[in-house]
């Protein structure tokens, strides 16, 4: 971002200081322009105001109001050629970002030509922010460098034209050089006293941390850039776009597409920039695409691509017209027409100096391998693996990839999975940048498609401890990355108990409210830094085996929809073929239902009809999940590992599950970490019962009279601060509360406590979790999937925050048949039992109540405690 104003004259109240004031303060600038115009000055007065209410409207967004004052201000400034060059700079400008780009560039020429000495450094930089919008840094370049040379003692323009020399820099990828002008430009504007211009400052360095792979750092820039804008009354297009990009990379697809879907009705409601809005809907169209919505991403970029081509703005279109042949591919086309339009739309990037001409030969490559051409896609790829040398993380990855695509078609299997591990590695450093466990989820992403390759292929030529060990290398990987805590922030504290404040309320304002504060929490939240040390997710299967002892783990493995079961255990890993895992979810569904429907029932024991079909149910899981595994599971207990997909499923209506102690785990790797987990020296006990329980948490006084050190918490006194202070460190914690799964936001998932909901963010600041954990309520247990294969919700924050195991339900419970079970389960868990082995002595000792029953096999245990 760079600001605008003209020549400064001497009079220091006088119409010329208004052209530094419309880069500092712009709505001053704007009311004293019309003020001074109002007292009817002379022409050269007059072509100053008007010249100065051109450039903030134009950047207020009213670009046809806009050209129309610039005009005014031109036909004033006639016979003064470095007033007439200035204004005709200005106009020029304002030309091409209306998209008349012919018009503006002749006015930038002729503003070039006319300009004295002490004007032409000005002009140059003005018609290079041009020339770097209409996307040919190169040519921008040849302007900016004798700007800055003729601008030596300006310290305004000259932070102006470095400014833009690093937006040149960093789109011909010298990160490091725009970097060192970035700083340049702040430390003059900042010493300048520029406040719209010290905002574009903030934004041009969140710029360069995107560049630099630093998503949280970017965040964080942006978000103040945002604020300086406001409390200025500016609208800037361009920090959408920029917050765009920050979110792709970071994972983050729809929250980028939501944010360039918003910034195009503003431009569409004030007239704004065609310019922008034709960038907005590129970015848009990347958005939609990367969400999995391949026919949206076309119709927005073939929109883009005709008003880049309307605007005459070449490197633009060529972009857009990659992304719709992406879009094309995605939908599954794979034509040789496709091919020679993907070939032809790399040269052109590269023609234009575009870094996208790599992504157009990587799709071109896809395109060929598709059709079994693999000389053609050869060529492709190896224009693209030089980038896995030098650049961003995630450009490195790309790569990677491309090299692990180039060795899989020359049948190199040696070379494809280095490839493959070495990209892997790099997103694995990428994720210790971010801090937020939600983006770490969430840039998995970035790894899927390395990761489904290695194990496509060790499936079909590997033994199954290689495929074990591929699927735990990208299984749960947030999980593993070493915990960031959140920051010591006041604010995101406030937030958090105001958003508790307002959830009791039920009206139109609260509601409105609520999002605001969530909104500003999450924001909080992703900025914060990652750091640390990790040498990745690789499991060490002796290790593993050795821990099993007379157990069996089952990594369940999805392989281009195909389920596979690797048992683990009795020395050995053993592969089984199982079912669709489309089919397999169906099911699950369907099992979930059936257990919700006879939960409901709160006026009978009997025997329900219904439990059979979801006893049927159970047998056809079985088939899909297990298939011939399921005879393969030795006497003792069961640990399975699911794709994230699949994890939430009530297993124990599996029969071959349903009376074995049975945990769940997101990784193999995690259940390991959780079996060698310490216990506290001190049995604490934490018993929690929150407010609006059909029982009153009626389980939780029973449980009282059964442990010594214990803390209860209830009829008031269940409040979020004195609840986490209690669970932290706790070795055993029972909360008894209605839960509420957020599949929209699971970061704010949460449990009812007195003063109001108790969420993940609320858990992330704990700084130990509980050793164990019993979660009573209503779907405590669910969790979202996201990224390559991650989960986000309430039990997955506190893995790696220390805790060993958790029970949970994964469907909504009846509250009075919980309380036996609960009483029961914790019978056991005193005479020593696992929290596995107490969940399912329990179940059997209550076999003979049709409601408990069908509430026990709606809890599962998670980890290894």
């Amino acid at each position: 971002m760079t600001g605008e104003g003209g020549t400064a004259g001497p009079a220091p109240n006088g119409p010329a200081e208004l052209l530094t004031l419309a880069a500092s303060r712009p709505r001053e600038a704007l009311t004293r322009a019309r003020a001074l115009l109002a007292a009817s000055p002379g022409r050269a007065d007059a072509s100053v105001c008007r010249q100065v209410i051109g450039i903030v409207l134009r950047d207020f967004g009213d670009i046809a109001e806009s050209i129309g004052q610039l005009r005014i201000a031109l036909r004033l400034a006639r016979g003064d050629p470095d007033r007439e060059a200035d204004v005709l700079a200005t106009l020029g400008a304002t030309l091409v970002y209306a998209g008349r780009t012919k018009q503006g560039l002749d006015a930038l020429g002729e503003a070039v030509r006319l300009a004295g000495p002490g004007l032409a450094g000005r002009v140059l930089v003005r018609r290079g922010v041009a020339l770097h919008l209409l996307g040919r840094p190169r040519e921008a370049m040849d302007d900016l460098r004798p700007a800055i040379a003729l601008l030596d003692g300006d310290p305004i323009w000259a932070a102006r034209a470095l400014t833009t020399r690093a937006f040149a820099q960093l789109a011909l990828g010298a990160t490091e050089r725009a970097d060192a002008d970035i700083g340049a430009a702040a430390r003059l504007l900042a010493e300048a006293g520029q406040e719209l211009e010290s905002a574009f400052a903030q934004h041009n360095r969140g710029l360069v941390a995107s560049r630099s792979g630093n998503p949280p750092l970017a965040l964080s820039f942006f978000d103040e850039a945002a604020r300086q804008y406001a409390r200025l009354e500016t609208p800037v297009p361009d920090l959408s776009l920029d917050r765009c990009s920050v979110l792709l990379a970071a994972g983050l697809p729809r929250d980028a597409l939501d944010e360039a879907v918003s910034a195009i009705k503003v431009i569409d409601e004030i007239r704004g920039q065609a310019t922008k809005k034709a960038e907005l809907l590129l970015a848009a169209a990347t958005a939609a695409l990367a969400a999995g919505d391949p026919e949206a991403a076309a119709e927005q970029a073939r929109t883009a691509y005709r008003m880049f081509g309307a605007q005459q703005r070449p490197w633009w279109r060529a972009g857009a017209r990659l992304l719709v042949l992406q879009a094309r591919f995605e939908s599954g086309e794979v034509s040789g027409g496709l091919l020679r339009q993907a070939e032809l739309t790399a040269k052109a990037l590269a023609d234009l100096g575009s870094e996208q001409a790599l992504r157009a030969h990587l799709l071109a490559g896809r395109i060929a391998l598709a059709r079994n051409k693999r000389a053609v896609a050869e060529r492709h790829f190896a224009a693209v693996t030089p980038a896995r040398r030098s650049g961003p993380a995630l450009s490195r990855v790309e790569g990677w990839l491309a090299e692990a695509l180039r060795a899989e078609a020359a049948g190199d299997a040696r070379r494809m999975l280095s490839a493959c591990r070495t990209g892997l590695d790099l997103v694995d450093g990428y994720r210790l940048t971010l801090g937020a466990s939600e983006l770490r989820a969430h840039a998995t992403a970035h790894g899927a498609e390395l990761a489904a390759m290695a194990q496509r292929y060790v499936l079909r030529a590997h033994p199954p401890r290689s495929l074990l060990v591929w699927s735990e290398r990208w299984r749960a990987a947030a999980l593993a990355v070493p915990r960031v805590a959140p920051p010591d922030d006041p604010a995101l504290q406030s937030e958090l108990t105001a958003l508790r404040e307002v959830s009791s309320l039920a009206t139109a304002a609260s509601r409105r409210e609520q999002r605001r504060l969530e909104n500003s929490i999450r924001a909080r939240v992703l900025r914060t830094q990652g750091g640390g040390e990790f040498d990745g997710n690789r499991l060490d299967v002796h290790a593993l085996l050795d821990a099993l002892g007379p157990a069996r783990l089952l990594e369940i493995v999805d392989v281009d929809g195909e389920l596979h079961v690797l048992v683990c255990g009795a020395g050995e890993v053993r592969r089984f073929a199982a079912g669709p895992v489309a089919e397999a979810g169906r099911e699950a569904d369907f099992a979930r239902l059936g257990l919700k429907t006879l939960g409901a029932n709160r006026t009978t024991r009997r025997v329900d009809p219904s439990l059979g079909m979801v006893e049927f149910t159970g047998e056809r899981l079985e088939r899909l999940l297990l298939g011939d595994a399921a005879g393969h599971l030795g006497d003792g207990p069961v640990i399975v590992v699911p794709p994230a997909a699949l994890h939430a499923i009530p297993w124990a209506v599996l029969p071959a599950l349903r009376h074995r102690e049975l945990s769940v785990a997101p990784s193999a790797s995690v259940w390991l970490r959780a079996r060698n987990a310490a216990a506290p020296r001190r049995r604490d006990v934490v018993l929690v019962r929150g407010p609006g329980l059909e029982t009153g948490g009626a389980e939780v006084p029973a449980l009282a009279k059964e442990y010594d050190h214990v803390v209860e918490l209830g009829q008031g006194a269940a409040t979020a601060g004195r609840v986490l202070g209690a669970l932290d460190g706790a070795w055993l914690a029972h909360i008894a509360a209605h839960g509420t799964f957020r599949a929209d936001s699971p970061m704010f998932s949460s449990l009812r406590m007195d003063d109001g909901p108790l969420t993940v963010h609320d858990f992330e600041r704990l700084r130990r979790a509980p050793h164990r954990l019993v979660l009573s309520s209503c779907d405590s247990g669910r969790l979202a999937t996201t990224g390559a294969d991650e989960l986000l919700g309430l039990t997955s924050s506190l893995v790696p925050l220390g805790t060993a195991g958790i029970i949970a339900s994964v469907v909504p419970v009846n509250d009075a048949a919980v309380v036996p079970l609960m009483v029961e389960t914790h019978r056991h868990l005193r005479r020593g039992a696992s929290l596995a082995g107490a969940l399912n002595a329990a179940r059997h000792a209550l076999r003979d109540d049709q409601l408990v029953t069908v509430t026990g096999l709606s809890f599962i245990a998670l980890g290894a405690g």
